[in-house]
């Protein structure tokens, strides 16, 4: 029964990569035409009116509200909203290829600030594994080759950021049920969003407004689903199919926005992939 869940589960994660991977190409499109700002202030406006539905359902705002940790749960949501924005700038930047392929990297900052900052015991295997995550994007970046761009730096920033954003959710977790930090992500995010957006407001015009209700609608859509992976199935199982977002951002950048795969960039991300997947690997067996 339990492997029929984890297929189950693996089945919506990749549906939920998918997804997700199409919004950062309608984000990537739209900041193209308007500022990120609004783009993302719109996204959150749509991904809190579903968290505050989903609240009553729930047993009501107050009952979901309720935290242990009221000053980290606000941290959290703020921190990911400035995360979005970093990426987002990224994606206008660098392409949706180069930026995932960097931004890839988060897990093994979680793995490596787990120890200092959670306590975690991180072994020699997960050192290891971070030191060849760390050797793969070097070669992405090629800081030596005299190619290096200090653009690079902004994707790396917001996988910093989401990391930090990862280890502040495990840390909450220890007395938080997830549906408590979804809370807090919706409508802290949307609130420092709107403060940010107002001031940058534009008139969207035709067939832009329909871009912005798809991305608003796959936005839900996508947390919709990575609820309910995680509902039918263990976190353990499903949780390295997430790297699928990597080729399916890659394939849509190529195919929709004219960008190129370089060969050091795919070879990189592949290091960065596996040495993730390792990382999950020991986190599995050390917890089994």
């Amino acid at each position: 029964m339990a492997q029929a869940s984890n297929r189950l589960g693996i089945l919506l994660m990749c549906l939920t990569t998918f997804v997700f991977a199409m919004q950062d190409g309608i984000s990537r499109f739209l900041a193209d035409e308007y500022n990120v700002y609004l783009v993302i202030m719109i996204r959150y406006w749509f991904f809190a009116a579903f968290v505050l539905f989903l609240a009553q359902r729930s047993g009501g705002v107050r009952k979901m509200a309720r935290t242990k940790f009221p000053l980290m749960q606000i941290f959290r949501g703020a921190l990911l909203a400035a995360e979005i924005i970093v990426t987002v700038l990224a994606f206008t930047l660098l392409g949706l290829t180069e930026t995932h392929a960097i931004f890839v990297c988060y897990p093994l900052m979680i793995a490596a600030l787990s120890g200092p900052v959670l306590g975690e015991k991180v072994g020699w295997r997960r050192w290891a594994a971070i030191g060849a995550g760390l050797v793969g994007v070097l070669i992405i970046l090629q800081p030596g080759a005299g190619v290096f761009s200090l653009l690079a730096a902004i994707p790396l920033l917001g996988a910093a950021m989401f990391a930090v954003y990862g280890l502040a959710t495990r840390y909450v977790a220890r007395e938080d049920d997830a549906m408590t930090s979804f809370f807090y992500t919706g409508v802290v995010g949307c609130v420092v969003m709107t403060a940010i957006g107002v001031f940058h407001w534009e008139v969207m015009t035709g067939p832009h407004l329909i871009w912005m209700a798809i991305l608003c609608c796959s936005g839900v859509f996508g947390h919709w689903l990575l609820i309910k992976t995680y509902e039918v199935a263990e976190a353990s199982a499903v949780q390295p199919f997430a790297y699928l977002q990597l080729p399916f951002a890659a394939s849509l950048g190529i195919l929709a926005f004219g960008e190129t795969l370089r060969i050091n960039v795919a070879v990189g991300a592949a290091i960065v992939v596996g040495a993730g997947l390792f990382t999950l690997w020991r986190e599995r067996m050390s917890s089994a």
